[in-house]
């Protein structure tokens, strides 16, 4: 019998695998080999990888609101691997090719659909930076090219190239790059770690960490004390907090980025489209919504609401990129807390904890990176040290000026 996401966390809340309903004086705290904290996409990643690759699946997986409640739910759905740096490049790409067999993997259709994506260069200045890019690229064995106004303007027709102010002077397009469903992303891996024996325990709010002569022995919950050999932080903008449960502080700011989606409409744009310049992207999703996406407010804050300012600078870009919208209604908008680190690029690391490792610091890219990501974490929690993969996002990087600089890539668009 197949249980959907919710039913399965809905049984480990009544008691899977021993998990009592009320813990009294008399009995015994659970015990697991990993807790991680955060059933978003990248904490769900990896206890999956955890359980696959590792064999580890005594694992439980803590969310203080609901499974996918987060960022994973709160995202424009962009998955690519352009990026400039030879790390960055490694970890985006082995996600995006994760992506590719990913609904086979889980058993779970996550509509991955690569229909491309296209970074536009509107000054001289992008074009030098994405042609840069794209020999990087090659480099690295990522696919991608930089291409002319007039294959932008075949590639999506939509697109008015010769704007007054910010003309479309070409664009670095990965063919293999697209989207998925945000949602079902969370759900397949959920489903997937409930099958291993994992538990999924929502509404389960970590109010602090336990430790003993430097190393972690549990949390403390909402739901009573959990005792642990290791503890994963995968909690996105909320790192911080929990950091400091931790006794250690975190390079990095938590702001919200904004979102929107238009009313329905008829196809129209068969590719994403990003661009930096005027500060927007957007792409259609397969229920015909506009969605739209634009920048990260100016403060630091953990709202999850959007503001008028942000719709504002944001349609104002895409008109003039894509005149067609400007006759469309907005039918949503939202907020995300990103995490954003000085270099805008993760952190994937052991802490000064002993058995507490950290992901985070994903800034406006985390969604892409999920399978990645979580295939990373689940490696070096495994082992308890960094994989290949993870070995040059560890937090040493701050102390020692080795930063891994992906501002341009990572800063504004996704």
């Amino acid at each position: 019998m197949r249980y959907s996401a919710f039913e399965i966390a809905r049984q480990a809340l009544s008691g899977h695998k021993g998990w009592p309903r009320a813990w009294g004086d008399a009995t015994p705290k659970p015990r697991y080999d990993v807790i991680v904290v955060g059933a978003g996409g990248h904490g769900l990643a990896t206890a999956y990888y955890l359980g696959k690759n590792h064999g580890v699946r005594n694992v439980a997986i803590l969310e203080k609101g609901w499974l996918g409640g987060g960022n994973t739910g709160r995202n424009t759905t962009i998955i690519r691997s352009n990026y400039l740096q030879d790390a960055s490049a490694a970890i985006y790409e082995k996600s995006r090719s994760l992506y590719e067999t990913l609904s086979q993997e889980l058993n779970y259709n996550v509509m991955f659909s690569p229909r491309g994506v296209m970074m536009l260069a509107q000054t001289e200045h992008e074009v030098r930076g994405y042609l840069r890019t794209a020999q990087a690229n090659a480099l690295q064995g990522v696919r991608t090219e930089f291409i002319g106004p007039a294959r932008v303007k075949e590639l999506c027709p939509i697109i008015e190239t010769r704007g007054p102010r910010y003309p479309v002077l070409g664009a670095l397009w990965q063919a293999r790059g697209g989207t998925a469903r945000h949602d079902a992303v969370a759900w397949g891996y959920a489903r997937k770690c409930a099958e291993m024996g994992m538990d999924v325990i929502q509404q389960c709010e970590v109010t602090a960490i336990r430790s003993r002569a430097g190393k972690v022995t549990g949390v403390t919950t909402t739901k009573g004390e959990i005792d642990c050999a290791k503890l994963a932080i995968v909690v996105a903008g909320h790192s911080g907090v929990l950091a400091d449960m931790a006794g250690f502080r975190l390079p990095i700011e938590s702001v919200a980025l904004q979102a929107l989606v238009s009313e329905p409409v008829k196809p129209c744009m068969d590719v994403v489209v990003m661009a930096n310049t005027v500060h927007g992207y957007m792409s259609q999703s397969d229920k015909g919504e506009m969605v739209i996406g634009g920048g990260a407010d100016g403060y630091n804050n953990y709202s999850q609401r959007g503001s008028f300012l942000h719709i504002e600078e944001t349609v104002r870009a895409l008109v003039e990129t894509f005149p067609m919208i400007s006759r469309l209604k907005m039918l949503r908008q939202w907020g995300g807390i990103v995490d954003m680190t000085g270099d805008r690029s993760p952190i994937i690391s052991k802490t000064p904890m002993e058995g507490v490792f950290i992901n985070c610091g994903w800034g406006t890219g985390g969604f892409k990176a999920i399978p990645g990501s979580g295939w990373a974490t689940a490696e070096m929690v495994a082992n308890g040290e960094p994989g290949p993969l993870a070995a040059e996002f560890g937090l040493e990087r701050f102390r020692e000026g080795r930063f891994i600089d992906e501002s341009v890539a990572a800063g504004v668009a996704h």
